[in-house]
């Protein structure tokens, strides 16, 4: 079996409920600039820990080159935000279908409780990803299972549907009480999940997009951090609030971007995500949030790959674009 982990106590349960069953299960964890970021890089340490916490072995999956081509247009719309929760299950569900029959297994499971999601997890929208993403009849939600109709995995007698269950609304005590009792006791308490959720990042994300199309993973990750203007066309600059946004921004950059910073005093990183004609006006930004506001003249360096050079500003500075977005990392 394949089940889609998240690390949340459901997706534990959903994985230790078919375990208890007796079944082999791999578990798959997507990640995208804005879900599971934060592992990317020390995959195998992570899959580590959750085989030695959960007993459950773990494979990492990269879906964002799919996932920011999904974002530009989500055939069944967004939330709240800019979160395109019924396709970004579709995505991953169609995903871990393949992998399925790659693997040979019989069927896929979720941790999935109907009425847990206003908007993805209604039992309408439940059977609709099921039919998008064709894994109708092969899907499972353990933790929900008896309020849906049987799967083939329960109909073949593969799965024994008296060890499922009729879990159901945004409360967590029956889960909880099933954690205790299967001996569960180092799980994540419930987060956000989904930095598209977050309505300030959301609107940086969607500026974006219907700016200059569709971004790199760079320029996401660039989002996450310090005082956002966006020039069109997507392009923007970012300059940083404080020490951790400074060493963010020099960490997420790479050789497309033009690193910006103070000749002359400490200041804030700045990055500029466009062209050479916008480095005055990065390097404006720059100065508005600094001690340099003031002065008459001030000297910037900047560097972009191996090439690097330096501005003098002068006062009056042009100042951003005020039809421009200008937001603050949430």
């Amino acid at each position: 079996m394949v089940a889609l982990f998240s690390r949340g106590l459901d997706s534990i349960l959903a994985v230790k409920v078919i375990q208890q069953q007796g079944l082999r299960v791999r578990a798959v964890k997507f990640i995208t600039p804005f879900f599971g970021w934060e592992i990317k890089g020390r995959e195998q340490v992570y899959c580590e820990e959750i085989k030695s916490l959960y007993d459950i072995d773990l494979t990492i999956v990269d879906l964002s080159r799919e996932y920011l081509k999904l974002l530009a247009d989500p055939p069944n719309g967004y939330g709240k935000n800019f979160n395109p929760c019924v396709d970004c299950k579709i995505l991953m569900l169609t995903r871990a279908r393949e992998m399925a029959h790659e693997w040979g297994a019989a069927g896929l499971i979720t941790g999935e409780v109907i009425g847990q999601r206003p908007f993805s997890q209604r039992r309408d929208t439940l059977h609709r990803i099921e039919n998008l993403s064709e894994t109708k009849g092969l899907l499972l939600r353990p933790l929900c299972a008896k309020l849906l109709p049987p799967s083939r995995l329960e109909e073949s007698g593969l799965v024994d549907r008296e060890g499922l269950f009729a879990f159901s609304g945004r409360g967590r005590k029956p889960q909880m009480a099933l954690a205790a009792e299967l001996g569960i006791s180092d799980y994540p308490t419930p987060a956000g999940g989904c930095l598209l959720t977050d309505p300030g990042f959301g609107l940086r994300v969607r500026t974006l997009y219907e700016s200059g199309g569709i971004p790199s993973v760079t320029a996401i990750n660039l989002l996450k951090h310090g005082r956002f203007t966006s020039l069109g066309n997507g392009e923007f600059f970012i300059v940083g609030r404080h020490r951790n946004d400074n060493q963010e921004l020099l960490r997420v950059a790479d050789d497309s971007c033009y690193i910006l910073h103070l000749a002359e005093m400490p200041g804030p990183v700045t990055v500029l995500s466009g062209q050479a004609e916008q480095l005055e006006t990065a390097a404006a930004g720059l100065c508005r949030h600094s001690r340099a506001k003031n002065l008459e003249n001030v000297k910037i360096n900047w560097r972009r790959g191996k090439k690097s050079g330096r501005l003098v500003l002068a006062a009056p500075r042009p100042p951003a674009d005020p039809g421009k977005q200008q937001q603050t990392a949430p």
